[in-house]
């Protein structure tokens, strides 16, 4: 401000068009009034120096309600570039003090852009910290409802329901991946008559799994893995996935060793999806593993409990 003080009365020639130039601005009529009367009454007893620093001055006082007028001021100056208007002897010292301005507030502006692009980083670390915060808390809510309602699980007496309930609770346990999920559903022949019953059907890392759900009160026998595994091997390219609650005959077992050279057959249990869901681990990652076990160490039936 003070170089402003020193550069106006030499971009302009007489006292009136400093008048004028700081009127361009925009500087209120309140302040120039006082302005006009010392001139109209006594024009050397004010000079173009006086004028500018009083106007200046009060300026600053306003504080932030004069910050508009203060901001015109500099980009008139700075873009001030027709010096012949002002006198021959000032013209080079006015050059000179614009360029000086245009200098200062070149480094001023970098540094509030270096300081604002700061604030705006820190920001969205702000806003990003906070929006994973935000989605480990929903998620971990979602884990405690999962919980709670396999827990409710073990409660119930209607097996049918129970399966039904064990299902659907599946689908949204793998959706906490975003695995691509099918639910349950029946192929027909052509009479009507159902002819096979697809738990549901998951898909991950672009592999598709036959999804098969057994809550029975022994182990499963050789039975309902066998036909889980016809079902899996009528369908080129789709790995089988079986979970039951109660484990696995080693028969059971034994038929899904066999089946390895022909596709991907996995065996897991309840109890591992309730100590992921205790854990709040990832059941991608978890049938990821199962897969490798099966694929690499012919082990379709690998019991995980470790984190991943």
């Amino acid at each position: 401000m003070a170089l402003l003080t020193d550069t106006i009365p030499l971009l302009c020639r007489s006292k009136d068009d400093v008048v004028n130039f700081l009127r361009g601005a925009g500087t209120s009529e309140a302040l120039l009034g006082r302005i006009r009367e010392q001139l109209a009454l006594d024009r050397g007893a004010v000079s173009k120096y006086k004028i500018t620093r009083d106007v200046i001055g009060q300026l600053n006082e306003q504080g932030d309600q004069g910050l508009g007028v203060r901001r015109a001021l500099l980009r008139r100056v700075t873009e001030f570039d027709d010096f012949s208007t002002c006198w021959p002897d000032d013209q080079l010292k006015a050059r000179g003090l614009v360029a000086q301005i245009r200098d200062v507030v070149g480094v001023k502006d970098s540094f509030t852009r270096m300081q604002q692009e700061r604030d705006q980083e820190r920001e969205a670390h702000v806003a990003a910290r906070r929006a994973t915060e935000d989605k480990l808390r929903r998620r971990g809510a979602l884990y405690a409802d999962l919980r709670t309602q396999i827990s409710n699980l073990f409660g119930m007496e209607d097996t049918h329901k129970r399966g039904l309930e064990l299902e659907s609770l599946l689908n949204r346990i793998f959706s906490l991946d975003g695995i691509g999920i099918r639910e349950a559903f029946t192929l027909r022949l052509e009479d009507g008559e159902a002819a096979e019953q697809i738990d549901g059907v998951v898909e991950l890392d672009g592999q598709i799994y036959l999804v098969e759900v057994k809550w029975w009160a022994k182990p499963l026998d050789i039975n309902p893995v066998s036909r889980h595994l016809v079902r899996v091997i009528n369908r080129a390219g789709v790995s089988g996935l079986m979970i039951s609650a109660s484990g696995y005959s080693s028969p059971a077992v034994q038929e899904c060793e066999r089946f390895l050279v022909h596709g991907v057959m996995v065996l897991g249990e309840l109890r591992e999806l309730v100590l992921l869901l205790e854990r709040e681990e990832s059941i991608g990652s978890w049938l990821r593993q199962k897969t490798r076990m099966a694929k690499l160490e012919r082990r379709p039936y690998a019991v995980l409990d470790v984190d991943f």
